[in-house]
């Protein structure tokens, strides 16, 4: 019903664009030949004219009304979207603006009433409603949005008696990965404090790690269930932004999660918290800033220079020839150079290389005496 209105609605607007062309056409050949309309064709003749325009220019918005309503929608989505991710201050700051700009272009196009020139003045007023307008947008953003900000900065920085107090949502946004959901360590490092700004989840990944929770794979659903206890967990002591991205166009047509978290952190200048390998790859191609708890870990292992001694047991044998592998307490794999014949027992190793990259740390040495 609603539609079928608007479609009537933009028809009788197209009429009246007809009738308005027709006085335009009518206009511009009176100042051509410099001769009144009724002389050169009769009143009855202009009202059919009239007539012919409205109801040609009505069919032409009739029948362009479906792509018209498809165009505004989007457009009314893509003004939406846009308006949901400008700060309050800002908006506030952009109207006080527009109205003072337009203020001034009104004072400014009282002295074109001076002109002669009809047309000049309108083309003339339009511009100077234009630019001042845009201009008082523009400064006050820069200015008033600004001072705005800093007043409720402040006081959202004080406590009760004026006390201030440190806020949590200073720095970039940190989109949590699914990976560094269920790996868990996330948890451990906001207790330490070193993470800043807001801890974000975007919907796509709390529906694909509730997908993994309920998983008929037993081992995917323990990692899913594990994930959802460390939010909730992250919620109720630090406070987790659920951030809905239904109405973000560029993110739906987009179905690798992977690839919507990279988009996602571009339009919200954030950075990726992930232990993903790959993720981390594809992030710097993309220029995406990426935290990656694994290469955190890998700089907190104990530094081990060639040269030094350990005292290993050797597990089991490594890929190549007379190798062996043993492990740190932090799970470090370091391979022994002549140790096959060694393992199940301990033995004093001399480092002679470290090969560090961002999937982890490996070590080789080589044996040098078994212990008793």
């Amino acid at each position: 019903m609603i539609r079928k209105f608007l479609r009537f609605l933009i028809t009788l607007i197209g009429a009246a664009f007809g009738v308005g062309i027709f006085l335009l056409t009518r206009y511009l050949l009176t100042l051509a030949y410099h001769k009144t309309p009724d002389v050169m064709v009769g009143k009855a003749e202009q009202i059919v004219f009239a007539i012919i325009f409205a109801i040609i220019s009505a069919i032409i918005f009739y029948r362009a009304f479906p792509a018209i309503g498809n165009r505004s929608k989007r457009a009314a989505d893509n003004i939406e979207s846009e308006l949901s991710r400008v700060p309050t201050n800002d908006l506030i700051a952009a109207i006080v603006g527009l109205v003072l700009g337009l203020l001034v272009a009104y004072l400014i196009s009282g002295i074109y009433a001076s002109f002669n020139i009809p047309w000049l003045q309108i083309v003339l007023s339009v511009a100077t409603y234009l630019l001042a307008g845009f201009l008082g947008i523009i400064i006050s953003t820069r200015k008033i949005g600004t001072y705005i900000e800093g007043i409720f900065l402040q006081n959202r920085s004080q406590g009760p008696g004026g006390k201030r107090h440190k806020s949590t949502g200073e720095g970039m946004p940190k989109i949590l990965d699914t990976s560094v959901i269920i790996d868990g360590r996330i948890m451990d490092i906001l207790k330490t404090g070193f993470l800043e700004g807001n801890i974000v989840i975007p919907e796509f990944v709390l529906v694909e790690l509730q997908h993994i929770a309920d998983s008929h794979d037993g081992l995917k659903r323990q990692r899913g269930r594990r994930g959802l206890d460390v939010l909730n967990k992250i919620q109720s002591e630090y406070g987790i932004e659920i951030y809905n991205t239904a109405d973000e166009k560029a993110l739906k047509e987009i179905p690798e999660v992977d690839v919507k978290l990279l988009k996602l952190a571009q339009t919200m200048n954030g950075k990726v918290v992930t232990n993903d390998f790959n993720l981390n790859k594809v992030a710097a191609i993309k220029g995406v800033e990426v935290l990656n708890i694994n290469e955190l870990a890998n700089s907190l292992k104990p530094v081990v220079l060639p040269g030094e001694e350990m005292n290993l047991f050797l597990v089991k044998e490594g890929k190549e020839a007379n190798q062996a592998v043993a492990y740190l307490d932090d799970g470090t794999m370091i391979v022994v150079e002549d140790g096959r014949r060694f393992i199940g027992k301990n033995m004093t190793c001399v480092v002679s290389s470290v090969l560090q990259t961002a999937a982890g740390r490996m070590i080789f040495a080589k044996a040098k005496k078994v212990n008793e």
